[in-house]
């Protein structure tokens, strides 16, 4: 494959930023900077999801972190609030990309999980008003380590799954204090029994 000149693209970024600067002078164009740079981290993030495809698993998570950035930078101002959300979902996305191109690397479920459920966290206070996001936090530590257990039959991961997803609901229920005594009841029972059955099923 014949190699790309880097002076072809030095020039070819110079035309677009003059273009650019151009356009936001004459107030055809407002944010012009953030549309540049927003352009070359998505190039950047380009360049290494072309790797990832040409057989390198790696380059799938430099690729989306930039890429990751060059939407931030673009988002509108009414969107901005998002960038967060948006950037740890991209790095999460890298992790699960990794994991699905080989199920040998079980390992990126777990930092894949995580960064989704931060991304999630990030996001809830925009669109949901007065949730414990400690809460849903915890809880989605537990659905990636049962994500652990399942797809990748690792039975350890039952074990922080149903301690974290435990602690989770007990969060989430102290919040609304009428069912706080019920539920958090309820959910000591059924972790209980859960902690039983896989003792018993363990020995069998």
């Amino acid at each position: 494959m014949k190699r790309i000149d880097f002076r072809l693209v030095l020039g070819s970024l110079l035309i677009l930023a003059g273009g650019l600067g151009f356009l936001q002078a004459f107030g055809i164009l407002e944010n012009a900077s953030d549309l540049f740079w927003g352009f070359i981290f998505l190039v950047g993030g380009a360049a290494f999801l072309y790797m990832f495809f040409g057989n390198q698993w790696w380059a799938i998570i430099p690729g989306l972190v930039l890429a990751g950035v060059g939407v931030v930078i673009l988002l509108p101002d009414s969107l901005e609030d998002l960038g967060g959300a948006v950037f740890l979902g991209a790095i999460g996305l890298s992790f699960w990309a990794v994991y699905l191109s080989d199920r040998q690397r079980w390992w990126a479920i777990i930092p894949g999980g995580v960064l989704f459920t931060l991304a999630i966290v990030s996001a809830l206070p925009e669109w949901v008003a007065g949730i414990d996001t400690g809460a849903v936090f915890f809880i989605g530590l537990a659905l990636t380590f049962l994500l652990v257990a399942l797809l990748a039959d690792m039975t350890w991961a039952y074990w922080p799954a149903a301690g974290l997803g435990a602690f989770g609901v007990l969060l989430l229920v102290t919040s609304q204090l009428s069912l706080a005594s019920y539920l958090g009841a309820a959910t000591l029972i059924l972790v209980g029994v859960f902690i039983i059955w896989r003792s018993i099923t363990s020995k069998a």
